[in-house]
């Protein structure tokens, strides 16, 4: 063998040799067994923002930065005095449309005793007119017979026209007590619509009072408070920022083969940086679908290699509830999760925290 080949051939012996431990490190960090892998991040929860629903002033905020709030805990109140006097405002259109009720009402009972007259005049111009006709109808046999005079039939044939004019006169003034009826109906229709409206009324400036004290949606702590009492906010303007405790994970990345292999509710431990000699359990509630660092062109298999994929470690929120006051987020740390089935985790990672 030449002397060159030699010289070659013993120096990648001791580049694998020098190489080697480095390069399982690296794939393998920490001496992890096979099933397992691990990537860095840090610890997150989901954040929410506590802000107006109209626009408005902000009167008091009764929270300050880091304090723990419970769900429906009153964080702050806007300023009111403008809705106060809609609200009287509106009770008082209220108070008018009953009145208007009541009225029309009253002009209903009112036309319908006017056509139980009407129907009543009827009637007696009926009788009046039947017993003029048959009085005429006797006049008319008599003149033939010269028993009456011929002015008698004319004074009895107008007074059969006068009664059955005097019918229809009747039936007209029904007619029209009818129609004041359908009128004073109508009356009582809108005013009842006017009550409605006022209620309504009423009802939204509630609805905008009580929106304008602002209650913790969730329990969890403040991290920001983002404006201060005085401040005019426009509508949707943020208040407060607060993070949900009850929803804490770690966000880290896997390189595709190892991401591939991850299922949801695989088990995960996480291991603070600040507190390493705890060891915390989680499972995994998130697999991102599209990878990060993703080259323009995806073509060899090495360039697949360096697709990360991102994913969510979620603590359990029984054990959140039981260490509420230690937990905050934007720790470092690492978290470890098991890609095969039948994985086991190695003696340091066996000791996590019980919820």
């Amino acid at each position: 063998m030449p002397v060159k080949r030699i010289w070659i051939a013993a120096a990648a012996v001791i580049v694998v040799a020098v190489a080697g431990p480095y390069l399982w490190r690296a794939l393998n960090p920490a001496g992890l067994p096979e099933g397992v892998a691990s990537g860095n991040g840090r610890i997150e929860a989901v954040e929410i923002d506590v802000a107006t629903r109209a626009s408005g002033r902000i009167k008091d905020i009764l929270v300050n930065e880091g304090d723990f709030v419970s769900a429906g805990q009153t964080l702050a109140r806007m300023d009111t005095a403008q809705l106060e006097a809609q609200k009287r405002e509106a009770e008082a259109q209220l108070r008018r449309a009953t009145i208007g009720v009541d009225t029309a009402q009253s002009f209903v009972a009112q036309r319908e005793a006017e056509r139980t007259a009407a129907l009543a005049v009827i009637e007696q111009r009926k009788a009046e007119f039947d017993a003029a006709s048959a009085k005429l109808g006797r006049s008319e046999q008599l003149v033939k017979t010269d028993n009456v005079s011929r002015q008698v039939l004319d004074d009895d044939r107008a007074r059969a026209l006068g009664a059955k004019a005097a019918v229809g006169a009747a039936e007209a003034n029904l007619a029209a007590a009818e129609a004041a009826i359908g009128a004073a109906k109508s009356q009582v229709v809108d005013a009842g619509a006017a009550v409605d409206a006022a209620r309504s009324t009423i009802e939204r400036i509630v609805a905008d009072l009580d929106d304008s004290i602002l209650v913790s949606p969730r329990d969890g702590r403040v991290q920001y408070r983002v404006a201060q009492p005085g401040e005019v906010l426009s509508a949707g303007g943020r208040v407060l920022n607060i993070v949900d405790l009850g929803d804490v994970y770690m966000t880290f990345f896997l390189p595709t083969e190892q991401a591939g292999r991850v299922a949801y509710g695989s088990q995960a431990r996480i291991i603070l940086d600040a507190a390493p000699q705890y060891v915390i359990p989680a499972e995994v509630s998130f697999v991102s679908d599209v990878a990060q660092f993703t080259p323009k062109t995806v073509e060899t298999a090495q360039e697949r290699e360096k697709l990360m994929f991102r994913i969510k470690a979620r603590i359990p929120p029984e054990l959140l509830r039981k260490h509420i006051r230690q937990v905050k987020t934007g720790l470092p740390g690492v978290t470890y999760v098991l890609t095969a089935p039948n994985a086991e985790w190695p003696a340091n990672l066996q000791g996590a925290l019980a919820p």
